[in-house]
This record gives C-alpha cells, structure tokens and sequence, in this order.
C-alpha cells in the first residue's frame, strides 16, 4: 500500500495479494496499524500531497490527482481533517523551516495526524469487508 497508494486500491485486491479472504485482512490490518486500511491509505495520500504542495510548482488539483484521489472535494475534505488547514493554504504558507532538517525529522514533523473524534464509519470507495467485525 506504501507503495502503490497513488493506484486505484481496494481491500479485495490487497487481501488476495496478501492471501487472505477480504474480512480477514481487514481485521488482522486493523489490529496491525490501529486503523482501516482506507484510513491507512488515505494517511499516505495527504502525506505525499503534503511535500508535493510544499513544493508549491502543482496546482491543489494536480496533487489531488497524484497522489490517487478521484474527487478534489473529498481530497479537500479529508486533507483538512487530518492536517487541520485546506490544501490551499497549506500550499500557500511557507514551509522555509522545514529546509533545514533532515528528510526523515521533516516526515516525522509534517505526518497527518488523526483529530481522534469517534463518528460513523468513514464512506470510502475502497469497500471495506461489510461482514469484518469491528474492533
């Protein structure tokens, strides 16, 4: 998934690579990273459209669609919630601090966090096993 976020990914495919029934795999992912894999996935897309829009030479459109979203509104959306700015102000301000420090300090610094409130399950395209238990 680290890898291939920016492809079209569902828990199917992920699971008969990983030679799991999709339910299974979803479980054991969950128990693994404390997390869905669509939440995994979606963690590893803002932040490669985070050191792309630090860049500043890609529109918000253009990173959106790099890094694997399909829809600008969903990837403003969940951008927001995890880095708490929208992609365009985050593009906008300067990131000249994070110069200065080594690539893996800046991947440390600059990681979405979750806002750690509890809802309803997240809609996602990568359909999620609806027979997994939840934890």
């Amino acid at each position: 998934m680290d890898r291939e976020y920016a492809q079209p990914l569902d828990v199917p495919t992920v699971a008969r690579t990983a030679l799991m029934s999709p339910a299974h795999f979803s479980r054991r992912f969950r128990e693994a990273y404390s997390e869905t894999p669509y939440s995994y996935l979606m963690t590893r897309r803002i932040e490669r459209a985070k050191a792309l829009l630090r860049r500043g030479d890609l529109s918000v459109t253009d990173v959106c669609f790099a890094v694997g979203c399909s829809s600008l509104g969903s990837f403003s959306a969940r951008f927001t919630e995890l880095v708490g700015e929208t992609p365009s102000a985050y593009r906008a301000r300067s990131h000249d601090e994070l110069g200065v420090l080594p690539g893996c300090v800046t991947m440390v610094l600059t990681r979405p966090r979750r806002s750690g409130r509890r809802g309803p399950p997240e809609a996602s395209s990568f359909r999620e096993a609806s027979s997994a238990a939840p934890s």
